[in-house]
């Protein structure tokens, strides 16, 4: 589907009736008129969406039940108004038969409770984000890394959406069984995608489930962009030209990095990239990436998609690092805050930063999960 088959004038005139208004501000004098309540008021009247989320839970209602999690008051201080909240079930290893479904299952469970707790709920079309926004209550979105749960038992997704599955990811780390196809930090074996994941793509685009192929070789990536009816996300990745300054880490990440050839393939068949926060030492260096991203693309196929976690257990503060809202040192604001800052300080207009930091996400995320 090619990204003309939808109207970007239409959607656009939809955002601006959830109070998202396009007007500018006088960004001229950012730096030396009140720069603080300048960025409130811009962020204030942002759709923010952080397209890869994760979750930390344990599997196990015994230890779930004893942790907790302020999702809500990081979600407030965030400045976003979505997470695609994202688990996974394929570490540690799967043993048996059946065990990745039990893991997928008791993950649903211990997220209705986290939403229950924190006064949350799931958006299940775009209309609710909308409503989100309107009414400045934040929600999540649900998502899944890695088809393992499947087991090659399609009728499982139909099962997740009637869960509130809206997001996809084809593959995470370790294999699935049986196979979906090839991950980019191993080597290929299936030449792309097996039959099974081709099938999960076309049930996902019937059902109205966003297709996530991060993790996917390039040859997977380029079979799914030739099935699938649906635009498609990369949540969480970078430019394999933007390394960082550890070189430990940079060496690690490679294979993780998108060439600039892929990235473009993939926006011309409509595809929105996320761009993660790995490898960027400070906020003004993940903006660069940003940049470097959407000089690639083109600014309506770049999105946020952090890999970090929103909230963490508080038997986990000792990995603060790891948690959204702290991605850097000494921020002393909110996520998307800090974000938007370091964004208008490398020159994007406040429509770019509109597109960047939720609007293009909504755009595919209204499409992806239109039922037809």
């Amino acid at each position: 589907m090619k990204k003309q088959d939808w109207t970007r004038r239409h959607f656009i005139q939809q955002l601006s009736l959830t109070g998202a208004t396009l007007s500018v501000l006088p960004f001229a004098s950012w730096s030396s008129k009140q720069p603080d309540q300048q960025l409130k008021n811009l962020v204030d009247t942002l759709i923010g969406v952080d397209t890869h989320n994760h979750m930390d839970l344990p599997y196990d209602a015994a230890t779930f039940n004893k942790q907790r999690y302020d999702l809500a008051g990081q979600l407030k201080q965030s400045g976003l108004t979505a997470i695609c909240m994202t688990c996974s079930v394929d570490r540690p290893a799967l043993l048996h038969e059946g065990e990745a479904y039990e893991r997928f299952l008791a993950n649903l469970n211990e997220m209705d409770e986290l939403l229950i707790a924190n006064n949350l709920v799931r958006a299940l079309t775009y209309a609710d984000l909308q409503k989100s926004k309107k009414e400045n209550k934040p929600l999540v979105i649900q998502s899944v890394e890695g088809g393992h749960f499947i087991e090659g038992k399609l009728e499982r997704i139909q099962a997740a959406h009637a869960r509130g599955l809206r997001v996809l990811g084809l593959m995470h780390d370790g294999q699935t069984s049986p196979p979906i196809g090839d991950i980019y930090t191993e080597a290929p074996q299936y030449n792309g995608l097996t039959p099974l994941g081709l099938d999960i793509i076309r049930e996902c685009n019937k059902l109205g489930i966003l297709i996530d192929l991060t993790h996917c070789s390039n040859d997977a990536i380029n079979q799914a962009m030739g099935v699938s009816t649906k635009p498609m996300i990369i949540s969480h990745t970078g430019l394999a030209t933007q390394l960082g300054t550890n070189e430990k880490m940079a060496k690690m990440m490679l294979p993780r990095l998108i060439s600039k050839e892929q990235a473009k393939s993939f926006a011309q068949a409509g595809g929105l990239i996320g761009v993660w926060t790995h490898l960027a030492d400070t906020p003004l260096d993940y903006a660069k990436n940003i940049r470097a991203m959407v000089d690639v693309v083109g600014v309506e196929h770049v999105c946020l998609g952090t890999d970090t976690k929103m909230a963490l257990a508080n038997t986990s503060q000792e990995r603060k690092s790891m948690q959204t809202n702290s991605s850097w040192e000494n921020s002393d604001q909110g996520f998307l805050y800090v974000v938007v800052d370091s964004l208008l300080r490398v020159g994007f207009t406040e429509k770019e930063i509109r597109q960047i930091s939720g609007e293009n996400f909504c755009m595919l995320f209204a499409e992806a999960t239109k039922v037809n």
